[in-house]
């Protein structure tokens, strides 16, 4: 009979117990931190308590959330290179040890040995990567099963034993199939090793992942961000990072994810938050956003931009004392087309011009035996005949006061726009009225990029580190531009899915997309495993690929459990109603999706009804787990049920035809564990 000390779920439990007091030892040191006797000033001082703030933050330990998740077995000890930490670190102390618990973060006790060891470190690959046929020096790899918080299950595979049978995982299939209530969660647990590959690449590379319903690239982005920013921190914690989503509603579903892993630093965006130079009060029919979007609108701009610029036909001289000196118009003439031809920013020429003329004056002064230093140098660059030439010469152009003139001067966008639009695209984004100021103008989306791209043109766009653009495929040319600059100096990770593109300007193709971001030579890598859409699901909803994405290969799901699947007709909305009251039935969220047109209709349903219901990016409860979710805002959402309403709806809820089969798309593959199709009309002929 054997004892609690014999049983391994007892001494996993025990170690499990053991390490978050370890952790809580951890934070409770930072806590007691007296840092009155270490800062020379009130700065430092300011700087050191939010550094320890944010350190205290990442020693949380979330009950309901497993420290560790696995364990390795190694049948030698690892080597230091293997053991080596993030950038800057000596190798970890790890390496002297054979039996290692992987989690979220690094544990050590108050001796300093590791009791939990971080994902992201180099020994920690092998639980992602090591098999039968390449077992990486692991002898045993255990998994974890998790009730909430507490440890109730464990399994084993003994990589090293040539007799026991490759067997499916159950406790990582039950992971990914796990229900869930509220936000996205992190898939540290069940990371696969095409997957790994990913998330472990390096910093210097930029790398695009086209990857259909429910392969994971969105998590695959995240814990891409949270990997560098454990192998890299310090270069990261000067360049930045930032995750850029298509909606708030989706950034609010992800933010989870990264706090979870222990990271708190990373910014997060639209693209629209990023080219917010005006107020958005317009909106743009189909073919003006095409044309505004198109990358031949950047020529455009920096034809009109530097339209501005006049070269000189008159000298300017300049009074010192009782000298004058002038520079001939010829040499000023020269210095301006010097500026031109380097292709410096707009802004920096401008800028650079007061001392290069400045520097034509010295260079007289000096002929005539006088010793000029940089003051005077400054001071003729001041001088208000060198200001007066400048204003002429190289005027200060406001970017969108140059966008609004393209958009409402008719001759002026003919002569900038000439060899590059066409006359009928000219037409097309012309405003049909005059606006007197940037303030009262009704901006666009599109229009707020074309201003954040004259930025540019004038005065270069800071760069970070690296950048996570997900749900890509629906950038035009000139987003695609307008996230490029931001990661000019640092690389990024591109996500997306082509058969999920429903703007009319959607990517065609990954090549295309990479090089109106600047990472032409980007890798591109294709995930075609799905863990969270059921078999049954993804292959109804892979009818439409020929249609709306011929060539790309369909998801094949990994999944044992087919999921529950049902097309059923309808006579009205209370149909529907039943339809999600027989979901709640089920544990888990529950997403009501619905062309935009019919969500009032559902909503006032639902209220009949008495069943309470959410807005996309309101965090489930559980006694609030129904989400009605207009079609237009499903993407990069998931749940563990979904109700379809009315897919011919959702197709001519879109301008065209392929759009808005590729919402339907987008709308099938949103079910975790179990789809029901209703429709009252016929279905789409594309579903069969």
């Amino acid at each position: 009979m054997s004892t609690p000390a014999d049983d391994p779920l007892s001494r996993e439990r025990a170690h499990l117990s053991a390490s978050r007091a370890a952790l809580r030892a951890m934070r409770e040191d930072v806590e007691s931190l007296d840092i009155s006797d270490v800062t020379a000033n009130w700065v430092n001082a300011q700087i050191l308590e939010h550094q320890i703030g944010e350190r205290i933050k990442a020693l949380a330990d979330l009950s309901d959330t497993p420290l560790f998740f696995g364990r390795l077995d190694y049948l030698h000890a690892p080597g230091a290179e293997q053991a080596e930490g993030a950038e800057g670190e000596r190798p970890r102390p790890e390496a002297a040890y054979q039996t290692l618990h992987i989690g979220r973060r690094h544990v050590h006790d108050a001796d300093g040995d590791p009791m939990v060891i971080d994902w992201r470190a180099p020994v920690s690959q092998p639980f992602y990567r090591a098999s039968k046929k390449d077992p990486m020096d692991v002898g045993l790899r255990r998994r974890f099963g998790y009730t909430g918080g507490d440890l109730t299950a464990y399994e084993d595979e003994h990589l090293s034993d040539p007799a026991e049978a490759a067997k499916a995982s159950k406790l990582l299939q039950q992971e990914i199939e796990r229900p869930r209530v509220g936000p996205m969660r992190d898939i540290v647990a069940t990371i696969q090793p095409e997957q790994d590959e990913i998330v472990r690449s390096g910093l210097s590379g930029t790398v695009c992942v086209q990857g259909g319903p429910g392969t994971g690239k969105t998590a695959v982005g995240l814990h891409r961000v949270a990997y560098l920013l454990y192998a890299h921190r310090e270069r990261l914690a000067r360049t930045g990072t930032l995750v850029i989503g298509p909606n708030r509603s989706f950034l609010h579903y992800i933010e989870q994810v990264l706090p979870a892993l222990g990271e708190l630093t990373v910014r997060q965006a639209t693209v629209d938050d990023l080219v917010a130079h005006v107020e958005v009060r317009g909106t743009d029919d189909a073919a003006a956003a095409i044309v505004k979007g198109d990358a031949r609108m950047a020529e455009v701009l920096r034809s009109a931009l530097y339209a501005h610029v006049t070269l000189p036909t008159e000298p300017v001289v300049v009074v010192r004392g009782s000298r004058r000196w002038r520079v001939p118009a010829y040499e000023l003439e020269e210095i301006v087309r010097e500026l031109l031809d380097r292709g410096i920013r707009y802004g920096a020429a401008r800028e650079a011009l007061p001392q290069r003329i400045a520097h034509a004056v010295l260079v007289q002064m000096e002929r005539s035996g006088e010793a000029p230093d940089d003051r005077v140098q400054d001071a003729v660059a001041r001088n208000a005949a060198v200001k007066a030439a400048v204003k002429a010469i190289w005027p200060p152009v406001d970017p969108a006061k140059l966008v609004l003139r393209l958009l409402t001067d008719v001759d002026f966008l003919a002569v900038h726009a000439d060899g590059i639009l066409t006359e009928e695209e000219q037409k097309t984004i012309l405003w049909a009225r005059p606006v007197r100021s940037v303030k009262s103008a009704k901006w666009s989306p599109a229009d707020t990029v074309l201003v954040d791209e004259a930025t540019d043109l004038v005065d270069r766009t800071p760069s970070l580190g690296h950048v996570v653009l997900d749900e890509a495929q629906d950038l035009s040319p000139m987003q695609y531009r307008a996230v490029g600059r931001r990661c000019t100096t640092g690389s990024a990770t591109v996500l997306g899915d082509l058969a999920q593109g429903t703007t009319p300007w959607a990517t065609r193709s990954w090549d295309d997309a990479l090089t109106h971001l600047g990472k032409p030579d980007a890798v591109i890598e294709e995930l075609t495993a799905g863990f969270r859409v059921p078999t049954d699901v993804i292959t109804y909803a892979s009818r439409l690929l020929p249609r709306i994405a011929p060539g790309l290969t369909p998801v094949a799901s990994v999944r044992e459990n087919p999921g529950s699947f049902e097309v059923r007709p309808v006579t009205g909305d209370a149909d529907v109603v039943a339809a999600c009251t027989q979901a709640l039935r089920n544990e888990g969220s529950i997403g009501l999706i619905a062309a935009d047109a019919r969500v009032p209709a559902l909503a006032q349903a639902l209220t009949a009804a008495g069943i309470p219901y959410l807005s996309p990016g309101e965090e489930t409860t559980p006694d609030c787990r129904l989400t009605l979710v207009p079609a237009s805002l499903a993407k990069g959402l998931e749940y563990d049920y979904v109700v379809l309403d009315e897919p011919q709806a959702v197709v001519d809820g879109e301008p065209d035809e392929r759009t808005g089969l590729r919402r339907l798309y987008v709308a099938l593959t949103r079910a975790v564990s179990g789809l029901t199709v209703t429709h009252a009309a016929p279905l789409p002929p594309q579903l069969g």
